[in-house]
């Protein structure tokens, strides 16, 4: 928590344009008439103050403080509202079935298999039925799989970096498609960029809850 609070107030962990992967779930949910959101891992709050520019019912949930306060400063300043909590991923305050979807980009990759595990049945469990889940993983083809301290199988601590201390857990595809087995696959995307022979890769997933 205490590195995500100090990486939180650097100013290239605060963009203000959502990801497009974000954008496009929105149009998806106009289409089906989604109304409630949760951004799972807000950070800085770039998608909860899009959604909620964009008219949905926006709650965003993070486990640092930082992040809470930047979210809450930025609805405010451009006098938008959305629900916002500090909570840990896998132990959400939320009842069943109450969200039409939930985003979680670039956050769910930073914890343990077992405490991922735990996060995706806790988003299970709020979504509606029919609901959507829009999510991205570290693919083991990415130059930073096997860097850091290993933790645990596939999983690693940065040690030096923007992200150093942080947990960061990299899956192949067949690893994916069994944490989403309680879910519908509805769209496999792998995403790769190269940046000086460094690889970024990551895939992207749009699930539906059964």
């Amino acid at each position: 928590m205490a590195e995500w609070n100090c990486i939180l107030r650097r100013k290239e962990y605060d963009p203000e344009t959502p990801d497009g992967i974000v954008v496009n779930l929105t149009s998806v949910l106009d289409k089906r008439k989604g109304k409630r959101l949760l951004d799972l891992g807000c950070g800085a709050g770039r998608h909860v103050v899009y959604m909620a520019k964009r008219g949905f019912e926006s709650f965003g949930a993070d486990i640092s403080k930082t992040g809470i306060e930047l979210t809450k400063q930025k609805l405010k300043n451009r006098r938008l509202e959305a629900e916002i909590i500090k909570c840990d991923m896998k132990t959400l305050p939320y009842v069943v079935s109450c969200f039409d979807a939930v985003v979680c980009v670039r956050t769910i990759y930073h914890q343990k298999l077992k405490e991922i595990q735990e996060t995706i049945s806790e988003i299970h469990r709020v979504l509606k039925r029919k609901g959507l889940f829009l999510a991205d993983f570290h693919s083991r083809r990415s130059s930073k799989y096997g860097k850091g301290i290993k933790v645990e199988e596939n999983t690693f601590v940065q040690e030096n970096g923007p992200e150093k201390g942080v947990f960061h857990h990299f899956v192949d595809e067949n690893e994916m498609c069994e944490l989403l087995r309680s879910f519908e696959i509805v769209d496999i995307e792998s995403r790769e960029k190269l940046i000086d022979s460094y690889r970024k890769s990551r895939f992207i997933v749009l699930a539906e809850k059964a």
